[in-house]
């Protein structure tokens, strides 16, 4: 699974508006899916001074776990609206590897319409419980940390990925009205050989031709 962006049409027959919004949606989920990284990096540091305080100096880092409880959130779903822009997530493809054409577009479609649906309830959900810890003033057992940002994270980066899911949704309603435009932001099913060549390209950018690199 990969975003790509075939070649081969004329810049008018292209969704202009639809392909600007998508490139800035795509610079707040490299932000959020960065946050993300940072988050499991300094945690990671974190555990180290929790090891060394508690073997060597018999002093463990103060609030470790609220700490670890409240980063969880943040590592754990900052990220997913990036990770479904360039279709990271785990899938079954055993059927809908047979279709092609308007007949997987549809498939395609009618699944992220499911999910735009499920996500949209999880945000109205995890919105209350926010609110409710913000006005309680609900905080951790041990250190007292307010627990208010890590729930107020959670509607945030799902409403991030209700966009993501709202443009791949535009994305496939192209295609299935008519299946020989050229695909834009949305995941499409790829073999092993396309696979690792998009994700090389992904990684060097421009500096990798077809054929070789620059």
């Amino acid at each position: 699974m990969n975003t790509i962006d075939p070649g081969g049409r004329s810049v008018s027959e292209r969704p202009v508006t639809y392909i600007r919004f998508d490139g800035w949606l795509a610079h707040v989920e490299n932000a959020f899916n960065l946050f993300a990284a940072g988050s499991i990096l300094a945690l990671m540091l974190l555990a180290v001074l929790q090891v060394i305080g508690r073997l060597v100096f018999n002093t463990p880092v103060p609030g470790f776990i609220d700490i670890t409880e409240q980063a969880m959130a943040i590592f754990a779903f900052a990220g997913i609206a990036y990770c479904q822009r360039v279709g990271g997530h785990i899938r079954m493809e055993i059927v809908l590897g047979k279709l092609s054409g308007r007949t997987l577009y549809i498939c395609e479609m009618l699944g992220v319409i499911l999910i735009a649906l499920t996500v949209a309830l999880l945000i109205w959900g995890s919105w209350y419980h926010f609110d409710r810890s913000w006005t309680i003033g609900d905080s951790t057992m041990d250190i007292r940390l307010p627990t208010w940002p890590s729930k107020l994270m959670v509607p945030v980066a799902l409403s991030l990925l209700f966009l993501r899911l709202c443009m791949q949704i535009y994305g496939y309603a192209r295609l299935v009205a008519d299946p020989t435009r050229e695909a834009f932001c949305v995941p499409m099913i790829e073999g092993v050989e396309e696979h690792a060549k998009h994700e090389i390209e992904e990684v060097f950018g421009d500096d990798v031709e077809e054929g070789g690199a620059r």
